[in-house]
């Protein structure tokens, strides 16, 4: 959930109340949220860098509020508080219509195909008649920066721009350019850098440099410039120094790039709520859109009993503002543009609730009666666990991520031979792909213990994950049991007894049809004649046998190990 810190007295000041610490924890409950922590500036720096750091700092209470993940437009203390005065009925919900320019010029931008090949969409808008103060300017900008970290994804789907409109002139326009033809002062440099040089001056930079990469390896470079050649901004990196907004600001120009259509304009229409707090007019029509839903549905899914009329007042005390259409118990809601959260009528209903106050329902026994039984594969998985544990083997328990040399090249195997599912945009090398095998965890977990005491005897019960194009996601997770166990010899015997162990646990007895049985396999991954394949009802479900010393070495072990690796899907 993100963090809000707002000033209390600021916040106090803006509900027109104060509260004691209790009362506003309270208050915050019944509309949703959380005060998660009291602190000050000071206090904040002293834990983190102790009390020499924090001499001189502000000790100003701040309070850090958690708001649920999708409610952007809570994001803010301005957010918050029209949020909580309309909750408590001493405002009515904004309503949020298009105006004018007195001027009749209406600003265009305009987007040209070059866009296509790295961010195609945009939109824009114009906020005029805005007063910033300090502690407003401080607050848009915490937002901003908010919304770039949740909703936009570190702004791989959306960037968001803000500019001082009397400092450009409009029509505008959204191209993309090859990164040497691009020139312009960035925001707080002094000089022009071309945007190749901007890349290599952010990668040190310790807030910029997290975004490089969104289009660094692009061939051209998003850029909007003014009917003048002014640059605005290079999206989603940095905007340009000539048009950045300051508390003498008057009218804003918002422009918001993306990759994702919807994300881009719900972005937009949250930061344009918020700064009309600021008593501005804007000049882009914001969409609002009608649900109709019944009472009965609010009040079964919910568990109350509640009149139409105090079902209407509930929900608009949430910002959606609700009347009975008359015809039975049918309820018109009006979604805001505000509230991009609100997609189906359970959304609805979980407004319904949080207004009426969760403490406030009644608890009721459960119409329908159920008995919770355990998972087949989890049971099974359990009383393996106990009884492995029993025979000497210590459990671990390793990430279900890991890097693509892991499961390919240090087993001596192509990664094209996996089946393993990747991912898209890992963050680091360690996290690559989801893992086929269970082995190479506990080979790095041997690894990491090399220095206690020998036999180390590990093995671990979890889930690998494999493509399947019969699923209809295209993979599917299978449980598998794996140990090792590494010594100055190889004791392939102990893995072998470790295998009849389990077997017998397992009430499989050992016979070539009816039973289980071990035959002679190749696998790269373990020496040459001595790997065997595990067979149960004539069908093969595991492999074990002593590795190859190649895969020894490269997860930097120096002494033998022997495996063993199988499914236990087919025992349930």
């Amino acid at each position: 959930m993100p963090t809000v810190g707002v000033k209390r007295d600021l916040l106090f000041n803006a509900l027109g109340r104060t509260y004691t610490d209790e009362e506003f924890d309270e208050l915050c409950f019944e509309f949703g949220l959380e005060l998660d922590e009291i602190t000050s500036e000071k206090e904040i720096i002293s834990r983190e860098q102790g009390d020499s750091k924090a001499s001189g700092a502000s000790d100003v209470i701040l309070y850090k509020i958690d708001v649920p993940a999708n409610r952007y437009d809570l994001l803010c203390l301005e957010g918050l508080v029209r949020g909580l005065q309309v909750f408590k009925n001493k405002l009515e919900a904004p309503r949020y219509t298009r105006v004018s320019p007195t001027t009749g010029e209406v600003q265009r931008l305009i987007i040209t195909k070059e866009t296509a090949a790295v961010r195609p969409h945009a939109v824009a808008a114009v906020l005029r008649n805005i007063t910033f103060t300090k502690e407003r300017y401080d607050s848009f900008i915490e937002l901003q920066e908010k919304l770039h970290q949740n909703i936009c994804r570190k702004r791989s789907l959306v960037a968001i721009g803000t500019h001082d409109l009397d400092t450009i002139s409009g029509p505008f326009t959204y191209t993309a350019r090859p990164p040497g033809d691009i020139s312009f002062k960035p925001l707080n440099q002094t000089k022009e850098y071309t945007a190749t040089q901007l890349m290599s001056l952010y990668k040190t930079d310790s807030h910029l440099r997290h975004y490089l990469h969104i289009i660094e390896d692009k061939p051209v470079y998003p850029i909007i410039y003014d009917s003048n050649g002014v640059v605005l901004s290079m999206p989603p990196i940095i905007n340009g120094d000539h048009s950045k907004i300051s508390l003498t600001t008057k009218n804003v120009f918002i422009e918001c790039t993306a990759t994702d259509l919807t994300k881009v304009r719900t972005e937009e229409d949250v930061m344009l709520s918020f700064l009309i707090f600021f008593s501005g007019f804007f000049c882009k029509e914001l969409a609002y859109r009608k649900e109709k839903l019944s009472g009965e549905f609010i009040n079964r899914k919910v568990g109350i009993s509640e009149p139409t009329e105090k079902i209407a007042q509930l929900l608009t005390r949430m910002c959606l503002l609700s009347q009975p259409t008359g015809a039975g118990d049918e309820i018109e809601v009006e979604i805001p543009p505000t509230r991009p959260d609100v997609i189906h009528a359970c959304d609805i209903m979980e407004d319904a609730a949080v207004a009426y106050g969760f403490n406030n329902i009644i608890r009721t026994t459960p119409r329908t009666y159920t008995v919770a039984n355990q998972f087949p594969i989890n049971k099974l998985t359990e009383l393996l666990r106990q009884d492995l544990a029993a025979a000497g083997f210590t459990e671990a328990l390793n990430f279900a991520l890991c890097s693509q040399e892991d499961i390919a090249d240090k087993l001596c195997k192509k990664i094209s031979d996996t089946r393993a599912v990747h991912i898209s945009n890992p963050k680091t090398a360690e996290f690559q792909v989801a893992r086929t095998t269970l082995l190479p965890g506990l080979l790095k977990t041997v690894a990491a213990n090399r220095k206690m005491p020998l036999p180390l005897k590990l093995f671990e019960i979890s889930d690998v994950v494999l493509k399947d194009e019969s699923k209809d996601v295209g993979a599917r997770n299978s449980r598998r049991f794996c140990a090792v166990y590494y010594n100055k010899s190889p004791g392939f015997e102990v893995i072998h007894g470790l295998l009849d162990r389990t077997m017998q646990l397992l009430e499989v007895k050992p016979a070539r049809e009816q039973g289980y049985h071990i035959q002679a396999a190749d696998d790269s991954t373990f020496f040459p004649g001595r790997c065997a394949e595990i067979f149960v009802h004539g069908k093969s479900v595991g492999r074990l046998g002593v590795l190859h010393p190649d895969v020894i070495g490269r997860f930097e072990l120096s002494m033998p190990c022997s495996a063993l690796e199988m499914d236990i899907e087919p025992f349930l």
